[in-house]
């Protein structure tokens, strides 16, 4: 894991967004597949899991062998047992074709060896149906998260995904720091 990369007190982040309301917003639903890629700690995957319920199921990865630690025991203490969570790069991860309703990046786009690589993997595991949601840090200069020469805008981050083959839906902003793009395979 690169040393920019925000690993996240929760509170702080909490400020920044509350993610039960976030995942709602971008449709996620009970009964649905979502895959966290970068997952870190589980910011999203654990309210993921909460939301899709018993008959839902979340896939997390991260890079980060710690953070997948503090995920599973996080998920085992609430009793979560429709989360898988695995060590790995995304670059390398796809965990099945076409069954995820939902792939999501949170503030990490930036951060993968080969965005574009990560971005056809979520392809491949979207249903047809399914969204893509990259969540992001706005590219101006800040107090905090990493440093701005490495952020994608808003028009970096679009490019990429319809580089990936995605058509983009939506690029709005979330909150004052960030902006948050979903699109269709």
């Amino acid at each position: 894991m690169s040393s920019h990369r925000y690993s996240g007190d929760e509170t702080v982040r909490r400020k920044w967004h509350d993610p039960e309301t976030t995942l709602k917003g971008v449709g996620l639903r009970p009964g649905m597949v979502f895959m966290d890629i970068g997952c870190g700690y589980g910011f999203f995957a654990i309210p993921a899991a909460e939301l899709v319920g018993e008959k839902g199921r979340v896939y997390a990865v991260d890079i980060d062998d710690s953070a997948i630690d503090r995920l599973k025991r996080k998920a085992a203490e609430k009793g979560l047992r429709n989360l898988t969570a695995t060590v790995g790069a995304a670059e390398e991860t796809v965990f099945c074709d076409e069954c995820a309703d939902m792939v999501f990046y949170s503030i990490v786009l930036h951060d993968f060896r080969d965005p574009a690589k990560v971005l056809r993997n979520a392809k491949k595991m979207l249903k047809p149906s399914g969204t893509l949601v990259n969540l992001d840090w706005k590219k101006k200069p800040m107090l905090f998260g990493p440093p701005v020469h490495i952020r994608f805008s808003e028009e970096q981050a679009s490019n990429l995904i319809k580089q990936a083959g995605f058509r983009i839906e939506s690029v709005r902003d979330a909150g004052r720091y960030h902006y948050i793009i979903t699109a269709k395979p």
